[in-house]
């Protein structure tokens, strides 16, 4: 098998999906050398052992972001081969005498390359100058020249004189890494290099070393599929040993289950029940752009391959006065106004109200923004603002907050003042339902939440709650109320707080694997049908693994090892939600 070239990918000679039947693609990174393309052919015979089809991507030098999107969107894993020396000005660092030629075409490209592939999810396996270029990307140093850096460290030898597939030296990988799982403990490996990672920087750890103390391997720090060796796993497959093969199993297998998830989010729409980006409007924020500051916006929303988003206007619970009443719903309105605003603004992007505009939304390529409010509070104790606010596009009011209003009690902060719902409460779940608002129960205490179902002539939602059979904290949902939601035709969104997952971090904090562990016990309890994802970001949420929009396809790549089917992951990424919606909204019409 040859490997494909980046020019007939992108040209439309070469799959236009990663993944068909043939295997994933792995694109893989090409030296540049006397102005020519090389690449050794170990890097792509061992692609091809691994099951995978590799293809060339030639150094492109400075390039468009658009044209590194178009190459990461038709790959399914990445590959950063060996080669010349890194301009340590990237680093801002001065040249040392000791540093050899470097490649001005492949650095600038190849660092690109490497941050956006991150915020894709895209796996990536790093060799030799590849590991030195992961570390420089995701905000870590390299030593120029060990023998500089370390001059008082016993060095083993790094630059071998032997020939390339011969093990020289001794590595010992970290417990539990995945080095260490694929590879054991400790193992031998080639070596020919004089640089390597000094600091791996926020994103990786160090997970093995050689005898010296010498990084010889780095892996993700956030559980995403990134791996980083020094030596030349590619040399051992010309020589016929098999040792290093788990390597490149590992990650073409990965880059199979990131195809798998890819392919799934173009075929169905996902949609965040809550998010809480609006709390942060008052900073100079561009949702258009890439912000550090928020954990959502349209670029994330791109790279996470989220199609809609609803976000709120979040109001703390304060004072009860009919001033402060007056406030809160001024504010809500405000907010309301400036999520349509910054919307309309923003380019590929469209305000949606009902199911349908969101399903036309993604048929046209568009993100969908879906208003809500977090707080009844936002109502005051006018009835009619309801009507209102939906005309503004309002899909669900949260009754509650953390504390009780003039609504319900709630499931944090509560005196038990109504015993449930009061006589307003139960009034304005008649008007949403009426108007075509989803009630959403979540921070409402026990009592509100049945009393809810009670009141209400069609289905409530709980837009972002997890278990409380898995973590017992008062925000989270029995499983008599997940039976009750289910058996009243709602849904319950498993949220991404920390706090909802788990109660003692005192071993580690909870990350995604917990997230999936509520998930998958919440459909045990209440049936796929009635269960969804509400992430809570910008407000607590974002959790390891699954820390902002860009990273919710890790997600779906664990939901599918967990034996998710295709229709399953459309139910629970908005289609449960977006029925309920639905249902709710026609009875309006009636």
């Amino acid at each position: 098998m040859q490997p494909f070239h980046l020019h007939s990918l992108l040209s439309g000679t070469a799959p236009a999906d990663g993944c068909d039947a043939r295997g994933v693609v792995i694109g893989i990174t090409g030296n540049f050398d006397e102005g020519q393309l090389k690449l050794l052919p170990g890097y792509f015979r061992s692609i091809e052992q691994a099951g995978g089809i590799p293809l060339v991507i030639p150094p492109r030098g400075q390039v468009s972001d658009e044209v590194i999107v178009q190459l990461l969107e038709r790959i399914d894993g990445l590959l950063f081969s060996g080669g010349a020396d890194v301009n340590p000005l990237w680093a801002g660092e001065e040249p040392l005498p000791q540093l050899h030629g470097i490649n001005p075409v492949r650095d600038a490209f190849e660092l690109k390359l490497a941050s956006e592939a991150y915020h894709r999810q895209v796996p990536m396996l790093g060799i030799c100058r590849g590991i030195q270029v992961l570390a420089m990307a995701l905000g870590g140093s390299i030593h120029q020249d060990l023998h500089a850096a370390l001059p008082d460290t016993r060095l083993v030898k790094h630059s071998q004189d032997a020939p390339r597939g011969e093990a020289t030296h001794s590595v010992t990988a970290e417990q539990g890494s995945v080095v260490e799982q694929l590879l054991g403990r400790t193992f031998a490996v080639n070596s020919f290099h004089h640089q390597a990672v000094n600091e791996p920087g926020p994103h990786l750890r160090v997970t093995a070393r050689a005898a010296d103390g010498v990084v010889e391997a780095v892996e993700s720090t956030e559980l995403k599929s990134i791996v980083g060796v020094q030596w030349h796993p590619e040399c051992f497959a010309l020589e016929g040993d098999a040792s290093m093969m788990p390597l490149f199993k590992h990650l073409v297998n990965e880059a199979r289950s990131f195809a798998e998830a890819r392919r799934v989010h173009r075929s169905i729409v996902t949609l965040d029940s809550h998010c809480d980006t609006p709390m942060w409007f008052h900073h100079p924020i561009n949702l258009a752009e890439r912000c550090d500051k928020v954990l959502v916006d349209f670029t994330k929303m791109r790279e996470g391959h989220l199609d809609a988003s609803i976000m709120v206007a979040y109001l703390p619970q304060g004072e009860r006065t009919p001033q402060a009443l007056q406030a809160a719903t001024a504010e809500a309105h405000r907010l309301i106004d400036d999520i349509t605003r910054r919307v309309k603004a923003a380019p590929g992007v469209a305000l949606a109200t009902t199911p349908d505009e969101v399903l036309l939304h993604k048929r046209q390529g568009l993100l969908s923004v879906m208003p809500g409010i977090e707080n009844g509070y936002a109502l005051g104790r006018d009835v009619q603002n309801v009507a209102r606010f939906r005309a503004k596009g309002v899909v669900y009011i949260t009754l509650c907050h953390n504390g009780d209003n003039d609504l319900c009690d709630s499931a944090r902060r509560s005196k038990g003042e109504h015993g449930g719902l009061s006589d307003l409460g139960r009034r304005v779940v008649a008007e949403m339902n009426r108007t075509g608002v989803m009630v959403d129960m979540s921070h409402a205490a026990e009592s509100s939440f049945y009393q809810a179902i009670e009141a209400s002539q069609l289905p409530i939602v709980c837009s972002h709650a997890s278990s409380r059979a898995l973590c017992n904290h008062p925000r989270n949902l029995t499983d008599d109320q997940l039976r009750a939601l289910a058996a009243a035709g709602g849904v319950a969104q498993v949220t991404l707080y920390h706090g909802f997952l788990k109660l003692d971090e005192t071993e580690a904090p909870a990350d995604i694997r917990d997230a999936v562990r509520h998930l998958m016990h919440m459909i045990d309890v209440a049936g796929i049908d009635h269960v969804g994802i509400g992430t809570d970001f910008d407000g607590d949420g974002g959790i390891v693994g699954c820390a902002n929009a860009s990273e919710l396809i890790q997600f779906t790549r664990r939901l599918l090892a967990e034996g998710l089917t295709h229709d399953d992951l459309q139910k629970v990424w908005g289609g449960n939600f977006l029925r309920v919606m639905r249902q709710v909204q026609q009875q309006a019409l009636h």
